[in-house]
């Protein structure tokens, strides 16, 4: 589906936020400078409205909150033990594909397949020309590989997909994994990797290949992505709560973890305050916040925001020294320098950042090619102006470096040696270190496993050095009946090689037993709580049969207005409209079983089946179980999509309290035992 795009023409003066009244700004600004721009005990609606009245410095009020903000830098860089040193990394930025999924209506680096095509442009870069970026950066001293690209292009368009299956990828992920390896085998270089939205599954693989991975918040507004004519609207993978969970998971999966925040795309000075808020609270759970960015919006030819007013450069000052008040000194905080004029730099430095970020001596920011990097001797000599010297650092942040040196988790085994040899005592970048020097350790399954491979059922995994529960793999692939309970919990805390292993184990085992066909079914969620009505419910069971779902998942409990049948009604409305379409409520949503006696109560979920065949009725196909499948497309052999059949019911007296002189009875108020013509004991007449 095509969705159209409303130009974004410049902001008009009404639209710009009311500057509040100056003896409110005055105020705030008073209570900063008394707090040393700490605010231990205040109440977070307060930090926020100050926050927010705080934007609005311009001018003498400007000058009042950069001096805040930049001793509050001064402090954090004198705690970490680099007292007047900025950092930035050198990098080649490896733009593997400008195809992408969203529709940013900023995004000049996004690009359509046919416009590659008409430039002679693959939809991906080949192993080769990434080698060959990699090489002339390490030639010039570079130690980053940044690996950017859109999110997850084969949703969206059919050559990304057929590039991948012709070169043997299962995903644009999996590309991302196996040029990250190669990068770090044939070069030495350190992969940052930003591909955008991941899932926890996949921050597991790449972790093995990736020292530090990122991915911009850009913003908390969700009106921005769900209102036609804002930046977002048509792209998936800009949901705000989307990208929250996965800098959640990031944290999880004790990542150093770059994000940050893009100002000046629609969002007001409240969503501003909010998002670096949220980024703070998500660095508070796990401590893996290695930066934050604060991006400037400049308005690019050719995109529908074209006509959008870049950020005013005192607005952004603020919003920089407002990020550093509420992130506090021990946060690094980061402005592109070449998002800005170099005669502005200075102002940022004001405002406490304490990192430049990446900057390439060879490559330009394929996402904003109209801004040339500065040359790092020109940054080099604008930091010292300011009274700062400039270092170099590696991908992953000095002080998450020196600690998985005293053996914390944040780089993966296989990485750590290499990524260490590149970095002095403190973390920060060794000039005299040797790209290339280290042999390659990192193992197969973090990138690609080429398919002739999986066709003869071969396990490569399996055919290295063992790990601790080598041992224990070979028992369980011989016997695995014959482990025990403890056997298996050893075997859920497996990692490293030992994962590796496990894995391969049981994609050998699924293979065996079910051949490379990995099925799924098109179906459409209907939420029971809107409470449609019948007749809207039919039309939307029509419309997906007419789109080639073959089931309806219900989600969601009904209104209780709509009484004890709302289920029942509803499934029917759904046969109404797609007959054969196999109908599926889900367990978490489905109201509790009424208790069939008086001295019993069912512990079950009462399914819409479940009352439906207590009335001789056959409405639904199967009981409440997982989520329903979605229409993601399968990533190994072959797959087809077929209606699932209905099961008899499986509720047997260990999960259900109902009495019965029966043996392994069934539930009271599910179906009866085959053969009987009965309805049991209270079920609903």
């Amino acid at each position: 589906m095509t969705v159209p795009l409303t130009l974004r023409m410049p902001a008009r003066p009404d639209d710009q936020p009311q500057p509040p009244d100056p003896a409110v700004l005055a105020a705030a600004l008073d209570r900063l400078e008394a707090s040393g721009g700490s605010a231990p005990g205040r109440p977070d609606a307060e930090t926020r409205a100050d926050a927010e009245v705080l934007l609005h410095a311009r001018g003498a009020d400007l000058d009042r909150l950069l001096a805040v903000a930049g001793a509050l830098r001064d402090q954090g860089l004198t705690e970490a033990g680099r007292p007047g040193v900025l950092t930035y990394s050198r990098k080649v930025f490896v733009p593997l594909t400008h195809l992408c999924q969203d529709r940013c209506h900023y995004c000049i680096f996004v690009q359509t397949p046919g416009k590659l095509a008409k430039a002679g442009i693959s939809p991906y870069m080949s192993a080769e020309e990434v080698l060959d970026v990699a090489r002339q950066g390490a030639a010039l001293g570079c130690k980053e590989a940044l690996l950017t690209l859109g999110d997850r292009p084969e949703n969206r368009w059919p050559v990304a997909r057929q590039w991948l299956d012709d070169h043997g990828y299962a995903s644009t992920l999996d590309y991302v994994g196996h040029m990250a390896r190669l990068i770090l085998d044939e070069t030495g270089l350190l992969p940052h990797l930003n591909p955008g939205v991941m899932s926890w599954a996949e921050l597991q693989r790449l972790k093995p290949v990736g020292p530090s991975m990122g991915m911009m918040l850009e913003t908390t507004s969700s009106r921005l992505w769900t209102e036609k004519g804002q930046a977002h609207f048509g792209s998936p993978d800009k949901d705000p709560a989307l990208r929250l969970r996965v800098i959640d998971d990031a944290g999880r999966s004790r990542i150093p973890f770059t994000t940050g925040v893009l100002l000046g795309i629609g969002e007001n000075y409240a969503e501003r305050v909010d998002s670096i808020l949220a980024l703070r609270d998500a660095h508070a759970r796990h401590g893996h916040v290695q930066e934050v960015i604060v991006q400037n919006f400049r308005a690019k030819s050719a995109t529908a925001m074209m006509g959008a007013a870049d950020l005013e450069t005192q607005e952004y000052a603020a919003a920089v020294a407002v990020t550093r008040v509420l992130l506090g000194p021990g946060m690094r905080v980061q402005a592109p320098p070449n998002l800005t004029d170099a005669a502005e730099l200075q102002l940022l430095v004001r405002a406490g950042i304490d990192d430049w970020g990446g900057v390439s001596p060879l490559t330009p920011d394929h996402v904003n090619p109209e801004r040339p990097w500065p040359h790092i001797e020109d940054l080099a000599r604008l930091t010292a102006e300011g009274g700062y010297t400039l270092r170099e650092r590696l991908t992953a942040h000095p002080h998450y470096l020196r600690e998985a040196r005293a053996g914390a988790e944040w780089l993966d085994d296989r990485l750590r040696d290499r990524v260490l040899a590149l970095a002095d005592d403190y973390g920060l970048a060794r000039h005299d270190a040797l790209l290339g020097e280290f042999p390659s350790s990192v193992p197969l399954s973090a990138g690609h496993t080429p398919r002739s491979a999986s066709e003869k059922g071969e396990s490569p995994a399996l055919s290295g050095v063992g790990g601790r529960l080598a041992g224990l793999l070979s028992d369980v692939q011989g016997d695995p009946g014959g482990a025990d309970d403890a056997a298996w919990v050893e075997l859920l805390g497996a990692d490293g090689t030992d994962l590796e292993e496990l894995a391969a184990l049981a994609d050998q085992v699924r293979r065996e037993r079910v051949g490379d066909a990995v099925t799924y079914a098109v179906n459409r969620n209907i939420d029971a709580s809107l409470g449609l009505p019948p007749e809207r419910v039919a039309e939307l069971a029509a419309e997906a049969v007419a789109l080639g779902a073959t089931e309806v998942c219900v989600q969601g409990v009904p209104p209780t207005a709509a009484g004890a049948d709302a289920y029942l009604d509803l499934a029917r409305a759904v046969k109404q409209g797609g007959p054969r379409l196999h109908l599926r409520p889900t367990a978490q949503h489905a109201p509790a079983c009424p208790s069939p006696t008086g001295s019993g109560s069912c512990t079950r979920p009462a399914s819409t089946r479940c009352r439906a065949r207590a009335r001789g009725s056959s409405t639904t196909g199967s009981g409440p179980g997982s989520r329903a499948a979605g229409t993601s497309r399968p990533t190994a052999g072959s797959s087809s999509s077929r209606p699932r059949t209905p099961r008899a019911c499986g509720r047997r007296r260990r999960s259900c309290t109902a009495t019965s002189s029966r043996r392994a009875t069934r539930c009271g108020t599910c179906a009866p035992w085959p053969g009987s013509r009965t309805r049991p004991a209270g079920s609903p007449s």
